[in-house]
């Protein structure tokens, strides 16, 4: 066998295994895998080559999203009135000074009342606290419940300790949260003052840059990257628009069942329920806590019934009327999905994880998919081969008792 003839087998043969490789979903599996490993394996090795990203993101990350946010909010207005016949210079115009009027409205009504009020619950948080944890103490020293306590703990105080502690943690931990909040006050500053200029640009060419992105994508693939990005950018749209109406709407049904039953902070309480409502599932039963407190400490039991109908109300509300009609199923996510989403995002990114891990998962799960179906369509290892027999509408026994009835009926 000649060097040609050789060459020639050897291709053949690098073909076959080329190939059978493609074709075989464990091995194709197990070098994607391998692939992924890798990468995950390299990246801390050239981390640096990624600083000046970092640093980017840090100074423009929070303006681009806080104009990212009020973009798709705004956007379907400024579209609005493109339909009227207001071209969209004139309509973002329009925009702005209206925010601006009700930037000042809120300045000189709403800001003077939320600081007060925000102020004096700082001020006394303490105390009520102390005062709500004598109460459970005194609640929890009665003769039936120490009797229960010492069976359940074999010990004095036990239930009431740990009571206190993971309040008192709670709570202090959150005391802390609000402290370094107030310590990044320069970067938001700065976000605000940044993120008018960046929205504004947004709005006005934002509806083109799909297309200045199709033309760094070849020609045979920008059908299906455009679908991509349509879809991903739906997702984004419609669980910013959706948990931002929601979240006004628990804000405003909150202030005002907190104001007609006459508890203190009604405004700024309405506005924590608001702000924690963007935590899906939990936020809202964190923002009660607060609320029930205050209750407690501050009026007689007859409060406590008046808070506890409120809650109700607004989660009847909630669940029945806002949340049906402003987000519906537009996501498309088992609710099982997201509690894991939720748990997962939080034990690895805290707060911002909670917020944005439903978002950010939503449009994986859009990337997952067209990756698999182009997967799927390049290599034809998962035909559509299964073709279970359907189940019959009607069951044979439901058919029967059917015919017997259309008998007597005749």
């Amino acid at each position: 066998m000649g060097p040609e003839q050789n060459k020639t087998a050897f291709s053949l043969a690098a073909s076959w295994f080329v190939r059978w490789v493609l074709n075989n979903k464990a091995v194709s599996v197990l070098i994607i895998l391998l692939l992924i490993q890798v990468n995950i394996l390299l990246l801390p090795r050239i981390s640096f080559i990624f600083a000046p990203l970092l640093a980017l993101i840090s100074v423009m990350g929070l303006p681009l999203i806080m104009a990212g946010v009020l973009y798709y909010l705004l956007s379907p207005l400024i579209d609005w009135m493109e339909t009227k016949k207001i071209n969209r210079l004139g309509g973002i115009t329009i925009v702005f000074v209206v925010i601006l009027a009700l930037l000042a409205w809120g300045v000189t009504a709403l800001i003077p009342v939320i600081r007060e009020q925000s102020l004096s619950l700082l001020e006394n948080w303490q105390d009520y606290l102390a005062s709500f944890i004598a109460k459970i103490d005194t609640f929890f020293e009665s003769e039936f419940l120490a009797g229960l306590q010492e069976q359940l703990t074999g010990e004095e105080g036990g239930i009431t300790a740990t009571i206190t502690d993971q309040v008192g943690g709670f709570f202090g931990s959150t005391v802390s949260g609000i402290g370094n909040v107030f310590g990044i006050v320069s970067t938001t500053v700065l976000a605000l003052i940044t993120t008018p200029f960046i929205l504004f640009y947004l709005l006005k060419d934002g509806h083109h840059l799909p297309y200045h992105i199709m033309k760094f994508v070849p020609s045979h693939m920008r059908e299906q990257t455009y679908r991509l990005l349509r879809e991903m950018n739906m997702q984004i749209s419609q669980y910013i628009r959706g948990q931002l109406l929601v979240a006004f709407f628990v804000g405003l049904m909150f202030w005002i069942g907190l104001s007609i039953i006459g508890l203190e902070y009604a405004l700024t309480l309405g506005i924590l329920a608001g702000a924690l409502n963007l935590i899906p599932f939990l936020g809202t039963f964190i923002a009660v806590i607060p609320i029930f407190i205050i209750a407690i400490v501050l009026h007689p039991p007859l409060m406590l019934l008046k808070v506890l109908i409120v809650f109700i109300i607004e989660q009847t509300l909630e669940g029945r009327v806002v949340q049906p009609l402003v987000l519906g199923s537009s996501l498309n996510i088992h609710p099982v999905t997201i509690i894991a989403v939720l748990l997962t995002a939080g034990s690895l990114f805290g707060l911002p994880g909670v917020i944005i891990g439903i978002p950010a998962y939503a449009v994986l799960k859009v990337v997952l998919v067209h990756l698999f179906k182009w997967y799927q369509s390049y290599t034809g290892m998962y035909a559509d081969d299964y073709n279970p027999a359907p189940k019959p509408l009607v069951s044979e026994k439901k058919k029967k008792k059917l015919l017997k009835r259309k008998k007597k009926i005749e």
